[in-house]
């Protein structure tokens, strides 16, 4: 594998001046994981469990596994599927409990072969802990920190294969597998579906949207934003990432996208490695269509192909 981009550390650190510390010594020595429910549908088996992310926080989730890996007959890679903002059904939506189109990606991703995990992500839906008594400064660096406790889980699973993990995320999805894999190098490969656009454009330059709890409340107050999604895209080379940004996004501005993708592409360039980063604009809204999802599988299938 081709030398990590030296520029991963410096945007970490800039990063954390918004997000809050990443602090792997939270890590609790069990997970614990508590199974409420398991049903099977189309060939997957669905768990609702929750795992401990901190000593004495359990983070809830869908687990989906191939009824194969299920049931001893095979291993898979395994990935992680991250919810768009939903504060009704959460991380359910991306299981297949939504009933929306384009947003039940986890499901599909599950169906093609991969063990899925699908973590809630933090003051949305049923998933509200306490930030501040857990120490956290912002709601990004606690789902960054239980998306890494939730590799952990998949790890230990003996159906996955070991090797690279792969995230999957539409809209606050999209942004949180590029925030966790920043800091998790375990994830080789991103899609990021309606995820980013530059800070300076988003919204006309008005960061309230990016200053809830939820999000992170910092950004540009003191340290001002001191990160972009130019730096952090090549900061991960040379990683595969899909990137889709819709031409008639109203949410993040396709031309921002391109900017930026334009601007990390140099780094993979330099890496020889510019066909790992992909990117599509389909003629659409703020959505993760159909044929972009099968673009999504065949690009995992380039890092963590599964056996078929």
């Amino acid at each position: 594998m081709t030398t990590s981009s030296p520029a991963l550390a410096e945007v970490q650190a800039q990063m954390e001046k918004v997000t809050g510390p990443f602090l792997p010594q939270r890590r609790p020595t069990d997970l614990a994981v508590r199974v409420a429910e398991e049903v099977e549908t189309d060939g997957v088996i669905r768990r609702l469990l929750s795992y401990q992310s901190e000593d004495g926080q359990w983070t809830p989730a869908y687990l989906l596994l191939p009824r194969a890996v299920a049931e001893g007959e095979a291993t898979a890679p395994a990935a992680l599927a991250l919810h768009p903002t939903d504060d009704t059904l959460g991380h359910g939506v991306v299981v297949g409990l939504g009933g929306r189109p384009g947003r039940d990606y986890g499901r599909r991703v599950a169906q093609a072969g991969y063990v899925v995990l699908a973590p809630a992500y933090p003051l949305l839906a049923g998933y509200h802990p306490d930030l501040a008594a857990l120490g956290y400064s912002s709601g990004t660096m606690k789902a960054i920190w239980d998306n890494v406790r939730g590799i952990d889980l998949l790890e230990s699973l003996p159906g996955v294969r070991p090797g690279p993990v792969a995230a999957v995320g539409h809209s606050l999805g999209g942004h949180n597998g590029l925030y966790t894999a920043v800091f998790d190098p375990r994830i080789q490969a991103v899609v990021t579906s309606c995820g980013f656009d530059s800070f300076s454009d988003y919204a006309g330059g008005d960061l309230s949207g990016w200053q809830q709890e939820r999000y992170m409340p910092l950004l540009g107050q003191e340290h001002g934003v001191p990160f972009d999604f130019d730096e952090l895209l090549a900061a991960l080379a040379p990683r595969t990432v899909l990137v889709s940004a819709p031409e008639h996004d109203d949410n993040f501005s396709c031309a921002s996208v391109r900017r930026l993708v334009g601007r990390a592409r140099r780094t993979y360039a330099a890496l020889d490695a510019d066909e790992n980063l992909v990117t599509v604009h389909p003629d659409c809204g703020h959505d993760f269509p159909p044929e972009i999802q099968d673009l999504a599988l065949d690009v995992l299938d380039r890092v963590l192909p599964v056996s078929r």
